[in-house]
């Protein structure tokens, strides 16, 4: 059997990756802030004081990567970055009081967003779309 374009399961979640993407990028552009970046904020919203190490993990991004987007949030001022006093290699970001007062803004545009895309769905349907999506990326893994 020959799949379609429309059978590739991987498509259609690219698809709607690009438009969520698409969208929350024009939300966050008024505040010098890429949709990246935002997820580093959202973690330090909900915990200030992360390292780069524990961004890595939570984002399933590389070194690299983290240690580039905090550099660029630290100089739009957002963060502040500082050696960690018991490990001097552990890098760990804070909030500056823009930052923080940042959140004030963004984090009702982000649970707004997120009422958006859940529209219609049930939380059951919400908890089975996160299984299947955990289980999609266990598979790639």
């Amino acid at each position: 059997m020959n799949l379609t374009f429309q059978d590739y399961i991987s498509i259609a979640i690219h698809r709607t990756d690009l438009v969520l993407t698409s969208v929350i990028k024009s939300k966050l552009a008024p505040f010098n802030l890429a949709p990246e970046q935002n997820l580093i904020m959202l973690l330090l919203w909900e915990k200030d004081g992360l390292s780069q190490n524990q961004l890595v993990e939570k984002l399933n991004k590389d070194k690299t990567n983290i240690a580039r987007m905090a550099a660029s949030l630290e100089a739009k001022g957002f963060v502040k970055r500082e050696h960690c006093p018991n490990d001097r290699r552990l890098m760990k970001l804070y909030l500056t009081a823009c930052g923080q007062k940042l959140g004030d803004e963004i984090i009702p545009i982000a649970e707004q967003f997120n009422n958006h895309v859940t529209k219609g769905l049930s939380q059951d349907e919400i908890h089975e779309l996160e299984r299947l999506l955990l289980k999609i990326r266990e598979n790639v893994q």
